[in-house]
């Protein structure tokens, strides 16, 4: 009898691309660019026009020993993300032993009475928000486990829970219209506000929103009214299991569930503000002006001394953030010290595949860059778009950041990389620069929506059970359809421009 064949697990996959990166290291040479440091954000960018391939006795293709090393040098690149993967896996353990979160849900389903359907275009837009405001990418990891739950209670699946997620924030990245972390650093890297060609990245955000709302829901209608349909059927029992709580009946929402979940849904709010790097212009002025009137006491204005303002936060604050919060639920919930313990260490432990995976994707990156193979992909782009008109400039540079964004999952490192030699380029196809930084960011959300170089995506799916290759069966159409639509909006504004 012949074997079925069965797709790698997300581990084994994301090895075998090390391996290909790693293999090309060997057919491509390494090249390398002068390089200037830019004034504003103290980067080194490379020189339009000076690329050159290394000396035969400088190239370094990555071996056996690279290639073993690659995840661990990862994990190291991205223990960062991986630490706040790893505690907000034990805040949730004390929520979920809370039972707030069950009793939540039990009264959402009972409000909502059928009308479930609402969440997805309501929940896709206030991602959408966040990507394009922030770049929210690696903070939607929390949002997993919280939805997933909802949504298979509402008779949906967690493929759907993960489209909402992923797609809703990968969309908003995609259509990016003052995100700092993609739009701002190029803006910066090609010499031009981050406010020029903001209405077309508008209208794109706009269109590939409605366009992908409507690709989750009719998805989720065909799921609800039909289970068998459910791209992961065969895992409907085991995933109610796993993500739902063994009640049944109504559960009771006592008053300290309410207390929970306030101070659940208040750490996600004071995470966005801390992200968002111009939330400290905003009037947030209860918080500031609690935090200016107990500095006045002596003692702890010193114990606040080293805060660092909303705005600023990174992982190693929202991870601090999140180890409170789950401290403070403890404390509402009279939870005792040694149950406590032992709560979060099995909540983070669910999350630790969640974790390695994020330091594997990373070493894919880390041999790449290695190897020197950006710089010589980059610079076969430099070659191809030089002396070509504004409707195809524009394309192909959108064409041509496709793979480059596969190889360079972050919008600001791809940014940091590329745009001060693409968009000088730009001026000779004479196209406003702006039009680079939309394709660019434009390409690289396409890309960043399937990629499994994706610590997001990756990690999203190991959160949710959901094979790589069911996500992208699941996916591809509507990847296709948002990338013409996005070279159809890219071609008349060149034409216009």
């Amino acid at each position: 009898m012949k074997k079925k064949f069965k797709m790698p697990t997300a581990y084994t996959l994301l090895f075998l691309i090390i391996v290909v990166i790693a293999a090309l290291t060997w057919v491509v040479p390494g090249g390398k660019y002068d390089t200037k440091v830019d004034k504003a954000t103290g980067e080194q960018i490379p020189i339009a026009g000076t690329y050159h391939q290394l000396p035969v006795d400088k190239q370094t293709p990555q071996g056996l020993w690279e290639v073993l090393n690659a995840p661990i040098n990862g994990f190291f690149d991205a223990v960062d993300i991986a630490l706040f993967v790893l505690v907000i896996g034990g805040f949730l353990g004390i929520i979920m032993k809370t039972g707030a979160i069950d009793a939540g849900i039990t009264r959402v389903i009972r409000k909502l009475k059928g009308r479930e359907q609402w969440l997805i275009p309501i929940l896709m837009t206030l991602f959408a928000i966040g990507g394009t405001t922030y770049g929210m990418a690696e903070e939607t990891i929390a949002f997993y486990p919280i939805l997933i739950p909802v949504l298979i209670a509402a008779g949906y699946d967690a493929l759907t829970a993960v489209s909402i997620i992923a797609i809703g924030a990968g969309i908003g990245c995609l259509g990016s219209t003052v995100n700092p972390f993609a739009t701002g650093i190029a803006s910066g890297f090609a010499g031009v506000s981050i406010g020029d060609g903001i209405g077309l990245r508008v209208i794109i955000l706009v269109v590939t929103l409605i366009i992908s709302i409507l690709f989750v829901m009719r998805y989720a209608k065909k799921v609800k009214d039909d289970p068998s349909k459910s791209l992961i059927a065969n895992m409907k029992e085991d995933n109610e299991k796993h993500f739902l709580s063994q009640q049944t009946g109504d559960v009771e929402f006592t008053s300290r569930h309410k207390a929970v979940l306030t101070v659940f849904g208040l750490t996600f709010v004071v995470m966005i503000l801390g992200v968002i790097p111009w939330a400290a212009k905003f009037h947030v002025t209860i918080f500031e002006d609690l935090v200016n009137w107990l500095g006045k006491i002596p003692f702890i204005g010193k114990l606040l001394g080293g805060m660092i303002p909303l705005g600023d936060w990174w992982f190693g604050e929202l991870t601090m953030l999140f180890l409170v919060s789950s401290i403070i639920i403890a404390f509402i919930y009279k939870m005792g010290e040694e149950e406590y313990t032992s709560t979060f260490m099995r909540g983070a432990a669910d999350l630790l595949g969640v974790a390695i995976i994020i330091g594997i994707s990373r070493g894919i990156t880390v041999v790449m860059n290695a190897g020197g193979m950006t710089a010589t992909v980059l610079h076969w782009g430099e070659g191809a778009l030089e002396h070509l008109g504004s409707v195809a400039f524009t394309n192909i540079s959108f064409l041509f950041y496709l793979p480059l964004s596969f190889l360079v999952p972050s919008t600001s490192g791809l940014a940091t990389l590329s745009m001060p030699i693409m968009a000088p380029l730009a001026d000779f196809a004479h196209v406003g620069r702006d039009l680079v930084i939309t394709a660019y960011q434009s390409a690289s959300g396409v890309i960043n929506l399937v990629t499994p170089t994706s610590a997001v995506i990756m990690g999203a799916l190991a959160i949710a059970r959901i094979p790589y290759s069911t996500y992208l069966r699941h996916v591809w159409k509507l990847v296709v359809v948002i990338s013409v639509v996005i070279m159809v909006i890219l071609s008349a504004a060149a034409m216009m421009s």
